[in-house]
């Protein structure tokens, strides 16, 4: 009897670690598909986060993280920035930030810990020169203006 036992829990063994096998195999792939969009550090892409109507006016980069766009909508009169990671990741902190220039407590932003884009955050500034700035990383911060 007790042979018996010792051989159905080898065999019980043997078949835990081929699934445990076939698991470690099915992670590895996989983590190879999930890792190769990381390893390409390509600049982050306007995602159309604005709305329709919104055209891209101007960009800035973030280091090798990511990047700030700046879009108009010439039917509404308003300006829309929006922060970009370059990867999907964790949530971190990042900003998007808008205002007319020399126009004191005009500024709307958001701010907050995300896993792909800060924003979007509109401002109607038809015939104004806008203050646009965003950030990843805290070290990355960036400002700007923009006419016209």
């Amino acid at each position: 009897m007790r042979l018996k036992h010792i051989i159905k829990t080898a065999d019980g063994l043997r078949a835990k670690r081929r699934i445990a096998a076939v698991g470690t195999a099915g992670v590895l792939a996989c983590g190879a598909v999930i890792a190769v969009p990381g390893t390409a550090q390509a600049a982050a892409s306007y995602n159309g986060a604005c709305g329709a109507g919104y055209g891209v006016i101007d960009q800035m980069d973030l280091g090798a993280d990511g990047r700030v766009f700046l879009t108009y909508s010439s039917a509404t009169g308003k300006n829309c920035v929006v922060t970009m990671r370059n990867v999907v990741g964790p949530k971190e902190p990042m900003q998007a930030m808008i205002s007319i220039s020399g126009v004191p407590n005009s500024s709307v932003m958001d701010y907050g810990s995300y896993t792909s884009y800060a924003g979007p955050v509109y401002l109607y500034a038809r015939g104004s020169c806008v203050d646009w700035s965003g950030f990843f990383r805290l070290e990355r911060v960036r400002y700007n203006d923009h006419c016209g």
